[in-house]
């Protein structure tokens, strides 16, 4: 079983895949708005990525500021972000289910409560 440290990291890295396959030129404070982690968490991720050669880095050349980068997925990277792509969905279906079974015990919960508050009242209504 992996850990939830495991999965958020995972989620994270996925997130940043798929949102710069989409738009490279995305800056690392937009994709930390987007992904809903710190920027330096982005930095990590992004230093990451490119260290492990899923990323590359390349100069955003429709940007005036020449500092400005492009995070370009890599094959690998592509390759990789399809892999996670699969986990995360199999993860988040999991959690849809769980999500679901527990919405359904806590409707039947209700309606077992507001059965029995019926029943009292009820059975006031007749000794009173």
């Amino acid at each position: 079983m992996r850990s939830r440290k495991a999965d958020l990291q995972e989620d994270a890295r996925f997130r940043v895949l798929r949102l710069l396959e989409a738009k490279p030129e995305m800056s690392q404070r937009e994709l930390a708005e987007a992904v809903g982690i710190s920027v330096g968490g982005v930095h990590y991720v992004l230093s990451a990525l490119v260290e492990r050669g899923l990323l590359k880095l390349g100069n955003f050349s429709a940007s005036d500021d020449k500092r400005r980068y492009a995070y370009i997925l890599t094959p690998k990277g592509l390759a990789e972000k399809a892999a996670i792509t699969k986990t995360f969905l199999a993860r988040k279906l999991e959690e849809y289910e769980a999500l679901k079974r527990e919405i359904e015990e806590l409707k039947a919960e209700i309606n077992a409560d507001e059965r029995e508050d019926r029943q009292d009242v009820r059975s006031r209504k007749g000794h009173g």
